[in-house]
């Protein structure tokens, strides 16, 4: 069983990256465009997993976090950042947010999906064909 993964992104190339690099690792994905369509994917989906950029239109990934986090129906869900935002501190300021994590862009693809599975429990990791483990 794979895990449902949303990925809220306004950059379509980034978008389309991140998607097609889940979905070969097994996973569904599904996608929202900005931070106000990604909250209300989430409290509509109840994805396993939520990978969110920082700087969109309309919401930001901090303001998304925060809106989900003070939902108690999605707060247990983990949040990943995965932003262009790579100055020293960066990192330190998305954890203390209260993202599970910081991934900076350019992402590595070969990287990418072992990356996000550590988040997830073992029953939800992908199946890779047998010729890419």
């Amino acid at each position: 069983m794979a895990a449902r993964i949303l990925v809220i992104e306004d950059n379509v190339a980034n978008l389309e990256l991140v998607k097609y690099l889940l979905e070969y690792g097994g996973h569904e994905v599904l996608t929202a465009a900005d931070g106000l369509e990604g909250l209300a994917a989430v409290r509509r989906e109840h994805p396993d997993l939520v990978i969110c950029d920082l700087q969109m239109p309309l919401m930001d990934g901090y303001e998304v976090l925060q809106a989900l986090r003070g939902d108690p129906s999605v707060a247990p869900t983990p949040i990943i950042a995965v932003t262009a935002f790579s100055m020293p501190d960066d990192q330190r300021k998305v954890l203390v947010a209260g993202f599970d994590a910081y991934m900076s862009k350019p992402i590595e693809p070969e990287a990418f999906v072992a990356q996000i599975e550590a988040f997830l429990p073992p029953r939800l990791r992908g199946r890779r064909p047998a010729a890419d483990r």
